[in-house]
């Protein structure tokens, strides 16, 4: 199968390995990045309201804050851009899913601020007075954004801030009592804190999550929640050389990374409870191959990565079970079709029992399909098309790879590639190995299957019947 993009929940561990910013420091990169650099105000903040939005979302992957269980969002917005990148973050919550609230007690009368609220406004998200929120933060809301002061703040918090602050400092008491209380998310840095001397008398915010913006504060590392994430990605080559800024890379196109140790999960706790339309008898197509069809269209229409990657699995004579992820690379009306080592360990099971099980699985969808039958390999007419429509790097790891064998090391594949690219660099076919070429699946039974509410998952079963001499499938519905 083709590499799998990282999670942008992969984590750096060590606080030594990344920087933190003083506030000199951070108010002079700021300026930088707003001076020499071009970047205006409205654009940071947008790039760091999306940065908290996607720290909250992305953090679902490892079953931290789920809209289906954290929904309603209480941000809490300081006169200043802190407040200024909680709304943003709130609009994107929006569109992510989540419900967001608003409070915004001491607006700031710029056009830049008045924007934020008309767009959220134009979303109908509610804007709660102080008055309208409960001194019970506790029982209203899931997740609550500290979007009230950022670095650059200075002094005590004054009225009505100083309230807030401690109405969520009450959740950590609350919070020994309830069995899901909401939970913190700090941007930048927890309201109230030093910027470089952190919580100084132990008793101000405790967040669940920072969300460090730029690089981290100083302050940051006396954090001690379980959720350490750092947004803004935006740092150029000239900030980071002249200030030493030392930064974990970004995976793949996300707008945040985890720092810091990964949090302890109860797998145990790990559950999603699906939400999807009915799977009813009277909507599913006669034919199974045309009801396959339907649904892998609509996972190419949601954008689903690899939606043709399916598990494998096969067992030998001695009926012990393997599996391993492969790519379909055909459908017709004889079966499904893939490609592989005829010298692998699935070949030589295959050789042995020749009948196997295919799995996929569209998570976005809420969807799986199961397919069983006997397996046969396809024409070398057929093995030999497909092997020339492939990359010419994948046709030369075809023959370099003796699939499933012991190899020394790494090294004896890459020169082994090197040598046959050498070989084959003027252009000319690369002969397919007699080793390598497809196989086909014939279905005898399928099983669709859709996620729903309370594990009341819907799981149609296809298997041939003969009527009046004619194959026909007949649709059968199984207890979840």
């Amino acid at each position: 199968m083709g590499d799998r993009g990282v999670s942008a929940l992969q984590s750096i561990h060590d606080h030594d390995s990344i920087s933190y910013l003083s506030q000199r420091e951070a108010a002079e990169i700021d300026e930088t990045l707003m001076g020499p650099l071009g970047f205006s105000v409205d654009q940071l903040m947008e790039l760091a309201g999306l940065s908290v939005a996607t720290s909250i979302a992305e953090s679902m992957d490892c079953g931290v804050y789920r809209p289906s269980e954290y929904n309603r969002v209480l941000a809490i917005c300081g006169p200043g851009n802190n407040g200024g990148d909680g709304l943003v973050a709130a609009r994107h919550l929006h569109h992510f899913g989540y419900k967001p609230y608003i409070c915004y007690p001491k607006r700031t009368p710029k056009p830049l601020y008045t924007g934020l609220v008309t767009q959220l406004e134009s979303l109908s998200v509610p804007f709660l007075s102080v008055e309208d929120i409960p001194l019970d933060l506790s029982n209203d809301f899931d997740i609550l954004v500290d979007a009230m002061f950022g670095f650059s703040f200075h002094g005590a918090p004054r009225p009505p801030f100083d309230d807030l602050i401690r109405r969520m400092i009450c959740l950590h008491s609350y919070g020994q009592t309830r069995q899901k209380p909401p939970v913190i998310v700090s941007v930048d840095i927890p309201s109230g804190w030093h910027v470089e001397e952190g919580d100084v008398d132990g008793e101000g915010i405790k967040p669940d999550m920072l969300v460090s913006l730029t690089a981290p504060k100083v302050c940051a590392k006396k954090f001690s929640g379980p959720h350490h994430f750092l947004g803004g990605r935006f740092v150029p080559p000239l900030i980071a050389n002249k200030y030493k800024v030392h930064l974990p890379p970004y995976p793949g196109t996300s707008m945040c990374v985890r720092i810091g140790k990964p949090p302890q999960i109860d797998i145990s706790a790990l559950r999603e409870n699906y939400i999807s339309p009915e799977l009813l008898e009277e909507h599913m197509e006669a034919d199974p191959m045309d009801q396959f069809r339907k649904w892998f269209d609509d996972a190419l229409a949601a954008s689903l990565k690899e939606p043709n990657a399916m598990a494998l699995s096969t067992a030998g004579k001695d009926g012990k079970p393997s599996s391993r992820m492969v790519l379909l690379k055909g459908i017709d009306k004889d079966g499904f079709v893939w490609y592989t080592n005829y010298g692998s360990q699935k070949a030589h099971q295959i050789s042995e029992n020749p009948h196997a099980s295919l799995l996929f699985y569209w998570d976005g969808l809420n969807r799986q399909v199961r397919v069983e039958g006997p397996v046969e390999k396809v024409s070398e007419f057929e093995s030999e098309q497909y092997f020339h429509s492939r990359p010419r790097g994948s046709q030369i790891g075809a023959i370099v790879s003796n699939q499933s064998t012991i190899v020394p090391g790494k090294h004896v594949l890459h020169q082994e590639y090197q040598k046959l690219e050498e070989k084959f660099s003027d252009g000319s076919m690369i002969p397919k190995p007699k080793r390598w070429g497809g196989y086909r699946l014939k279905p005898e039974l399928f099983e669709f299957w859709q996620g729903q509410q309370s594990r009341l998952h819907d799981r149609l079963q296809y298997s041939p019947q003969e009527i009046d001499g004619k194959r026909v499938w007949r649709i059968d519905r199984l207890a979840p």
